[in-house]
């Protein structure tokens, strides 16, 4: 087989992944009209169309698909092949890509970026943080960082350092004019901000004390996606904000806001770092995984 055969299978592989050209082009270095070149040359030189395009998706064939399914565990035994020539590195070497939600990407991983890079300076490092629900096998992650209760079935999965809670918080000036809830059910006579996902859905928000829990579902004029506006808007006085207590800390050690219904957030479930299961991992992958270890 040519050089070219490979290259156009890999591109091929790369958009039918990410079902992108332009994220296919960024994988592997190159532009989205160079993959589109090799794809639409490996379909010519089949004489089958492989993709179909629109000006808003790309979607498999059917043979595209079957192409697809048959290339999938070829390219991951190749993967593994290449990662396991890292036990014979002494540094760890590479890119390695991680998606963490964005709503606790800077105080999981900010505070091991220094010295995981200074310690390993032959590691390229890519974090990419986003809310949204990602498929890291299909938009090509190393790995991912979520709480264990949303982590997939076939991935390995390392508890790492930092157990998280949420607060529940107001300003000084809101609770001038409001009484303080002693429960989650008092939330009902208070102005609440409500917590949305990327997808712009609600997500309640949910309590536990001595066996019994409690899910609230607010219903203020404010919504926000962003726990930092979220404190901002609860500073601001304009209603009790559900948020990553780490975001709150320091405004409530200043005063400038007061936490309530603590007895009622316990610590969430453990943060994982997580991956497909395979034989063999990169050794910058293995240098994330020290790093955040719990």
């Amino acid at each position: 087989m040519r050089a070219t055969d490979l290259s156009e299978l890999a591109a091929f592989d790369a958009v039918a992944r990410h079902r992108s050209f332009r994220r296919a082009g960024e994988e592997r270095g190159v532009t989205a009209s160079a993959i589109s070149h090799a794809v639409s040359s490996l379909e010519a030189r089949l004489e089958i169309r492989l993709l179909n395009r629109t000006t808003r998706s790309v979607s498999l064939t059917d043979a595209g698909a079957m192409l697809m399914a048959r290339l999938s565990p070829a390219y991951a035994d190749i993967a593994s092949a290449l990662d396991s020539l890292n036990q014979f590195r002494d540094t760890p070497f590479g890119k390695v890509r991680i998606n963490v939600p964005s709503s606790i990407a800077s105080f999981v991983v900010g505070p091991v970026l220094k010295p995981l890079l200074a310690n390993n300076p032959n590691l390229q490092l890519e974090i990419v943080a986003t809310d949204r629900l990602v498929d890291i096998v299909e938009e090509g992650f190393d790995a991912g960082i979520r709480l264990g209760e949303s982590l997939r079935d076939g991935m390995t999965a390392v508890k790492i350092k930092t157990r998280l809670r949420f607060a529940v918080v107001g300003s000084p000036s809101y609770f001038k004019t409001r009484s303080i809830p002693k429960s989650p059910h008092d939330l009902r006579h208070h102005a609440c901000i409500q917590n949305l996902y990327p997808s712009g859905a609600r997500y309640a928000w949910s309590f536990a004390k001595g066996g019994k829990e409690v899910e609230f579902l607010p219903t203020g004029p404010l919504s926000l996606d962003d726990h930092a506006l979220m404190r901002q808007a609860a500073l601001d006085g304009l209603g009790l904000a559900y948020l990553w207590e780490n975001y709150a800390i320091r405004a409530i050690s200043e005063g400038q806001l007061v936490r309530v219904l603590d007895a009622w957030c316990p610590p969430e479930d453990w943060l994982y770092l997580y991956y497909p299961a395979r034989k063999y991992l990169s050794a910058g992958l293995r240098a994330v995984i020290t790093a955040l270890r719990a």
